[in-house]
């Protein structure tokens, strides 16, 4: 076991790795609180705090939380997903206790500043119409309401131009009170320091954060399946978003259905989606196979963009390949190959400390559990044939597969 957890009298827990041949220390906070957790009233609130969370706290304006870091050569940093929030930090290991006294700063003593809540909101709503802009963003984004409709999960994370503009400073703190508990709070570090030095000048900042608790449950959703939806676009290129439903992450098919979507549309460039849309046939620049575990479900989803009068080819050989995986089983070497690429992926992955840290708190809250590396080697060594089509055949069913097409059309205003 390669890293260490100690829980607080207030029940955050600090996980702690030790890595010595780096003068790097990163660390930050997972905070179980996402965009699934926001009424409709709330779309965008979760990711709207995380950018208030750097335009003031009770002791510092913007400027010198944004400063803080940064005069020492560090890297302050955050982002929300649907079931989290991280505020994180790199910097040299000398300056370990700045971080970890300006992360605590930020996560949980902001306050909202009105001025500020009002120059975001304009940033915001600017980051929402270069998302909109963007097909290849945009037709994810419209594939989460496809694959979960109207539930939580389905909403974009950065909201709804409606919501945005109407959220005001008294909803942060009421929003952040009914979502935020302790126990789903991880300080996660990864660096040279021992854990001993570690713990003790965490503790310094982390024992003193308030008791939060929350009764908050979340709502289990029924995805949808079989639907296609056509919109008209005027992006100049056609664009296919096709997935549905997937495992959680606490599935034991978990594993073994990311080595399924590796194989199909992974980021290797011998994926067999880009070895035939790609390279057969030249039909696109690049298509995308991938998985998303969330605590209770998941989304799986392929995404490309073509040319119109290639849509429906593309389309074809999408599912041919789907088709395969169930029917075809891996033959020695592709098992073989399959295991060897998926294992030096991530390997790889875990080269990146911050990934690393990141990784530690997440798992810690979703998993109770750190899965070492070599056990998930040993999950992905234990695959058989046999064993990935069944999965293959669970979950790859064609007609319970959606689809999302954005039809490109002329755009009037350059008629």
């Amino acid at each position: 076991m390669d890293y260490q957890v100690h829980k607080f009298g207030n029940d955050i827990r600090l996980v702690h790795k030790q890595v010595k041949n780096t003068r790097v220390i990163h660390c930050g906070y997972a905070i179980d609180i996402g965009s699934r957790d926001e009424s409709i009233s709330q779309l965008g609130i979760a990711h709207f705090w995380e950018h208030m969370a750097f335009k003031g706290t009770r002791k510092r304006k913007a400027y010198h939380i944004i400063s803080r870091l940064d005069s020492v050569g560090g890297e302050l940093n955050a982002f929300t997903t649907k079931e989290k929030v991280f505020f994180y930090a790199s910097v040299l290991s000398e300056h370990f206790e700045m971080a970890v006294e300006l992360l605590a700063d930020i996560a949980f003593y902001s306050i909202f500043p009105e001025k500020q809540v009002e120059k975001e909101r304009v940033v915001i709503l600017d980051e929402m119409a270069m998302y909109l802009d963007n097909p290849d963003d945009a037709i994810q984004d419209d594939f989460d309401k496809v694959v979960f409709g109207e539930h939580p999960l389905g909403h974009n994370i950065l909201g709804t131009t409606e919501t945005l503009n109407s959220i005001q400073k008294k909803e942060f703190p009421t929003f952040i009170d009914d979502n935020l508990n302790n126990e789903n709070i991880v300080f996660s570090v990864v660096g040279p320091k021992s854990f001993k030095e570690t713990l003790k000048i965490s503790g310094r900042y982390l024992q003193m954060i308030p008791d939060h608790f929350s009764n908050k449950s979340r709502l289990k959703p029924s995805p949808e399946q079989g639907h296609k939806i056509t919109e008209n676009k005027s992006f100049g290129r056609a664009y296919c978003a096709i997935g549905k439903e997937a495992y959680s992450v606490k599935d034991k098919d978990r594993i073994p259905f990311f080595m399924l979507t590796n194989i199909l549309g992974g980021p290797a460039m011998n994926s067999r989606l880009n070895l035939s849309l790609r390279e057969k046939y030249g039909y696109v620049y690049s298509v995308d196979a991938s998985y998303t575990s969330y605590s209770d479900t998941g989304l799986f989803g392929i995404y490309f963009g073509t040319e119109k009068k290639y849509l429906n080819r593309s389309i074809k050989i999408v599912l041919t390949e789907i088709k395969r995986l169930r029917e075809q089983k891996l033959g020695s070497l592709q098992l073989h190959r399959a295991k060897q690429q998926i294992k030096g992926q991530l390997a790889i992955s875990e080269e990146n400390n911050t990934n690393v840290m990141l990784m530690m708190g997440r798992s810690l809250i979703d998993l109770e559990r750190i899965d070492p590396l070599d056990s998930v080697f040993n999950i992905v060594d234990q695959q058989t044939s046999g064993s990935l089509a069944r999965i293959a055949n669970e979950l790859l069913i064609e007609d319970q597969l959606n689809y999302l097409i954005f039809n490109p059309v002329e755009n009037e205003n350059h008629k």
